[in-house]
């Protein structure tokens, strides 16, 4: 997201960018005057851009139907950008607020082999010390960030991850049916974040919620903490700057 207070160089760069924007937003492959009305730009000046854009590799033009479609140059781009891309580096700010806003445990993870694979643990300086460690893995069924990712899959993914995976009880309190876990994910894409209450660990209660941005995954951050100091106005709170830092990380990617 632009600053608006930075100072930008290029009013063409930008007005490229909606354009490219608005290809990449299309359910299907659009046309100019589509992509004109989609970007606010006027129909003349798209199709210069357009034409540029298509010279140099990064849109794609059918001649049959008169439609656009990204160009192969993005998967140069996409793959650089996959190889150099750090979700650790790139979150890490934002999780120490979180962490010192709430003063307990904030992890990240991501999704590995139908696991959360723990690739950040910024630990609470009062914590009892939580058996996750950096480098471990968390069922995606049983834990706060699991759940979180389980609830950004498609139906499709879901029922191959079900057709693969024996829900077995880690606590007394971990859903080990796939009605109740469906509709506990159907309630995560509602409200936005997960709870993980004694599912994963005995006496400890988490809240996690996903990364998203432009239907790609990135992976999952909580906040864990003992249950006992998380009595409701605490819960609610802690929901509060979670969805705030979630927003926040997804703005920057």
């Amino acid at each position: 997201m632009v600053n608006e207070k930075t100072k930008l160089y290029g009013s063409v760069l930008i007005k490229a960018k909606l354009i490219l924007d608005a290809i990449l937003n299309m359910e299907t492959a659009p046309t100019l005057n589509e992509i004109s009305r989609a970007s606010k730009i006027n129909a003349p000046t798209t199709l210069k851009i357009l034409t540029t854009l298509e010279a140099l590799g990064f849109v794609r033009r059918d001649s049959d139907s008169r439609k656009y479609y990204l160009g192969t140059q993005f998967l140069m781009y996409g793959q650089k950008a996959s190889e150099s891309f750090d979700i650790r580096s790139v979150t890490r700010t934002l999780l120490q607020r979180l962490r010192d806003a709430t003063g307990e445990t904030v992890n990240l993870g991501v999704a590995q082999d139908d696991d959360v694979v723990l690739v950040e643990k910024l630990e609470s300086p009062s914590s009892i010390k939580l058996k996750s460690t950096v480098g471990g893995r968390m069922n995606l069924y049983s834990s706060s960030m699991g759940k979180a990712i389980l609830a950004q899959y498609s139906e499709e993914q879901l029922k191959a991850y079900f057709a693969r995976t024996t829900l077995e009880p880690v606590t007394d309190n971990t859903i080990t049916r796939i009605p109740a876990l469906k509709a506990d994910l159907n309630n995560i894409r509602s409200v936005g974040f997960s709870i993980d209450d004694e599912e994963n660990e005995p006496d400890i209660y988490c809240i996690g919620a996903a990364i998203m941005r432009n239907q790609h995954l990135y992976g999952a951050f909580s906040v864990s903490a003992p249950k006992y100091r998380v009595p409701e106005e605490r819960r609610r709170n802690f929901i509060r700057l979670v969805l705030e830092t979630q927003h926040q990380i997804q703005e920057m990617l």
